[in-house]
């Protein structure tokens, strides 16, 4: 079960009991934010895309959308989303539980510059009813993040 090798995965922080467990879904933005009482912003969403030897993820504000020009500079590819049924093959995590922990050795994490706006961040822990209350520096440790990058863009609004 992938929430285990995540709360194993954390036991190296001393964080394996700070995994949040809801009776809810919290598989999307949404669910997750309405599961942890936060605003969408907070949510630190774990996106999955394609490259040539497998995937990259980028973790991202859950109110960001990925900019695809951005995207290209950054990484010299258009960003294609991995297809669902390939995520837990490549990254050992489920579609709603896909996260920036416990993943294979070749998967790089790359954190977006939309979460710097958060004190405060919530990444799932490998289930669609999981996730971790971490800083932004926890979140970047714990990833094991091969960087900070600016692929995403805000809505409009100023939702933060």
């Amino acid at each position: 079960m992938s929430i285990e090798a995540v709360r194993e995965y954390l036991a190296q922080w001393g964080r394996e009991n700070d995994v949040l467990e809801f009776p809810v879904s919290s598989a999307t933005v949404e669910l997750a934010a309405e599961a942890l009482h936060t605003k969408p912003a907070q949510i630190a969403k774990t996106l999955s895309f394609v490259r040539e030897d497998g995937c990259l993820l980028v973790v991202a504000a859950g109110n960001a959308r990925i900019d695809n020009a951005k995207f290209k500079a950054a990484f010299g590819m258009k960003a294609r989303m991995l297809p669902p049924d390939r995520a837990l093959e490549l990254t050992g995590h489920a579609v709603g539980g896909v996260c920036p922990f416990a993943l294979p050795e070749d998967v790089p994490v790359y954190l977006d510059r939309s979460l710097l706006a958060q004190k405060i961040v919530y990444p799932a822990c490998g289930s669609s009813n999981s996730a971790i209350r971490l800083t932004t520096e926890e979140l970047a440790a714990y990833s094991r993040s091969r960087g900070w990058v600016d692929v995403c863009k805000l809505p409009d609004s100023g939702e933060q």
